[in-house]
């Protein structure tokens, strides 16, 4: 069973949005810390977001004022939206679970002990 079931992604032009939703299978996921990476090909997963279950947010430098959030602690979801994407920005996009329960969430890949599968996202010109 996977612990986080990711849906969203697809193609976007350059300039457009990508949502991307997260709901936790088997476990609490809205009760712990999330994360949000992406991995391009040829290069290591990376840190886009974190959300603690208070709702701090750690965002990456380059994803600063372009990112949206939100938990809905009923369904056990959390939501990202990531405006004015760009081409480079094209990638697999993996959500990110832990039971960490802290208001503070770590940044780091090796945090988080539940994944979903990824969504690819291509980001043309």
């Amino acid at each position: 069973q996977v612990p986080v079931v990711e849906s969203g992604g697809g193609s976007v032009k350059s300039g457009g949005s990508l949502s991307l939703s997260c709901r936790g299978s088997g476990y609490n996921y809205t009760s712990g810390c999330a994360g949000w990476f992406r991995q391009a090909p040829g290069n290591e997963r990376e840190l886009v977001a974190t959300i603690s279950r208070l709702g701090t947010a750690i965002y990456a430098e380059s994803v600063k004022g372009r990112l949206t959030i939100s938990q809905d602690y009923p369904t056990n979801t959390r939501y990202l939206q990531l405006d004015s994407l760009e081409p480079d920005e094209t990638a697999m996009y993996y959500c990110a679970g832990d039971l960490d329960r802290r208001n503070v969430c770590s940044h780091t890949v090796s945090s988080f002990g539940y994944w979903g599968l990824g969504t690819q996202v291509t980001v043309s010109s």
